[in-house]
This record gives structure tokens, sequence and C-alpha cells, in this order.
């Protein structure tokens, strides 16, 4: 059963070209709270989609600078968790859509 924490550790599943094409090693890319550790991220995804994780890797995407209207303002910092999958599990991240 998951819990409200779990709900707080995953932001959101990242769909572009480069986090498809993991589809192909069995991973799946979230975007996750910058404090949350490779543990707590393996639990929420085991608890929310009832699935087994083999392995998480994380990595932190620093914020780009951008200028709108002239001003220059600084998108914000967060971490990314590419969570690879058992063999023979999977996620739908496009099943709400």
């Amino acid at each position: 059963m998951p819990s409200i924490k779990d709900f707080k550790t995953i932001i959101k599943p990242i769909v572009t070209e480069k986090s498809s094409l993991g589809a192909e090693y069995n991973q799946v890319t979230f975007q996750v709270k910058k404090v949350s550790t490779k543990k707590e991220i393996k639990l929420a995804i085991e608890n929310i989609f009832q699935v087994k994780v083999k392995k998480v890797n994380t990595t932190i995407v620093k914020g780009k600078l951008k200028s709108f209207r002239g001003s220059l303002g600084k998108r914000s910092d967060y971490k990314k968790a590419f969570v690879t999958l058992e063999e023979g599990q999977t996620i739908d991240i496009n099943a709400g859509v």
C-alpha cells in the first residue's frame, strides 16, 4: 500500500525523446525530490506501481539561464532518476493520458 511519502518523493515522469530510448533497456525516467535517496526512490516506485526495481541511477540537472523581456532569470535545479526494472516488469506512464 503506497504511503503519502511515496507520492511526495516522485514528482512526475519525464517523457522526452532521450528518455523514451531507455525503454529498450527496461528503464523509466522520473523527476524526484532533490533530497530523496536511491533507496527511497526504489521503495516509492515499487509501492506505487507494484513492480520490482533492479537499480536506480540519479543525477542533478542544473537549471538553465533564460532571459524574458530583457530580464535574466534561472530555472530551478532538479533531480532526475533513471529506474531500471526487472525483466518482464513494465510501467505504462501514458495510461492516464
